[in-house]
């Protein structure tokens, strides 16, 4: 797989909380330079980076990052919000403890309401999989698809762990085609990124892609 088409693929990430502008337009650049799915980014900074972007690339962001445990109201809210602003995806994390309580109807309408947000925009799921059982990622797998998402994605990156090669390829059978994967957090280097997608993995979160490609040593989600 070419350096062009895996590229294509990535949503370049930045979502660390001291993230200032110019490094957010730095982000930006590279994704236009580089051909990247999107740029991935903090809602405080979608309207900047729309206006900045002017169309050349995807403008994506996270709502209830990175903990998923604010009501759901506040989450549709963030998402509508990111909309009017000029976001083209939302990334929202699942209410884990939901899940956990076994409150299945409580987690798939926290998503449809997102969803419901972002109208006919992309929404990925972010269900914190380095937190869940086998069973819970399945489950999950059903939920998403049921509540209407577009992606289901592994991590958050702020948690104990990152996407690995087993939950990808139970999400990717889970799903069984009712919706797309996205693998993020702890890809760090060319191989994983190309094994995630021969997994199945249509996007992959990560702020080491372009670095990595360029044969440059990198850091980060």
């Amino acid at each position: 797989m070419d350096r062009k088409e895996i590229l294509s693929h990535v949503d370049h990430t930045l979502l660390k909380p001291e993230a200032t502008w110019p490094q957010i337009q730095a982000l930006c650049d590279e994704a236009v330079a580089y051909g990247c799915a999107s740029v991935c980014i903090n809602t405080c900074y979608v309207k900047q980076a729309a206006a900045y972007l002017a169309g050349r690339c995807k403008v994506c962001c996270v709502v209830g990052f990175p903990l998923g445990a604010m009501d759901t109201a506040s989450k549709a809210f963030e998402a509508r919000t990111a909309i009017e602003n000029g976001a083209d995806e939302v990334d929202m994390v699942i209410n884990i403890g939901r899940l956990k309580n076994g409150e299945y109807d409580a987690v798939r309408e926290d998503i449809r309401a997102v969803k419901q947000a972002v109208g006919d925009k992309v929404l990925k799921v972010i269900i914190e999989t380095c937190l869940l059982t086998d069973s819970e990622k399945r489950k999950m797998c059903d939920i998403v698809c049921e509540a209407g998402a577009d992606y289901i994605k592994t991590s958050t990156g702020f948690s104990t762990g990152g996407a690995t090669f087993d939950a990808v390829a139970l999400m990717v059978a889970g799903v069984a085609g009712r919706c797309k994967v996205k693998a993020a957090g702890g890809i760090s280097t060319v191989e994983d990124m190309e094994k995630f997608l021969a997994l199945g993995a249509d996007r992959l979160g990560t702020s080491r892609a372009v670095k990595l490609l360029k044969g440059e040593a990198a850091q980060g989600y």
